[in-house]
């Protein structure tokens, strides 16, 4: 069997479980290398997309393995954009509690979308929640 990250795969169909990451992580590190991704907008594709699948895995998929986390890229000259779909219901992203908040520092929940909007230059939500779209100037 081949190695997922021999190759700039275009897309992952990911198992709903933790040590999918790994993969994730793995790919995006082969993704960013041969595009030739700056350190600094690595690092920040690194936390925004693990933040996103994350969040598929767990709040869409329920930590489900037989549900899919499907993650996808595309590059152009000016922009690199990941697309991260989940099998879930989806969630109200418009009405989250605010992290930084005071009375939700100690929440462990709730930072992933706020990482995600922080990190990138822009995040948009499909499908009620279920899919999302990541995107980085270069």
């Amino acid at each position: 069997m081949r190695n997922s990250v021999d190759s700039i795969l275009s897309s992952l169909n990911l198992n709903s479980e933790t040590k999918s990451l790994l993969i994730l992580e793995k790919w995006i590190n082969k993704l960013c290398e041969t595009h030739s991704i700056s350190s600094e907008k690595y690092g920040n594709i690194l936390i925004a997309v693990t933040e996103a699948v994350n969040n598929a895995i767990i709040h869409g998929n329920l930590n489900d393995a037989t549900k899919k986390t499907v993650v996808s890229y595309e590059l152009t000259s000016i922009k690199l954009t990941f697309s991260i779909k989940d099998e879930g219901v989806g969630f109200d992203f418009d009405n989250l509690p605010d992290p930084t908040d005071p009375k939700n520092i100690e929440t462990p929940d709730g930072r992933g979308i706020f990482l995600m909007r922080h990190l990138s230059d822009d995040v948009i939500f499909h499908n009620d929640g279920s899919f999302v779209e990541i995107s980085f100037d270069l």
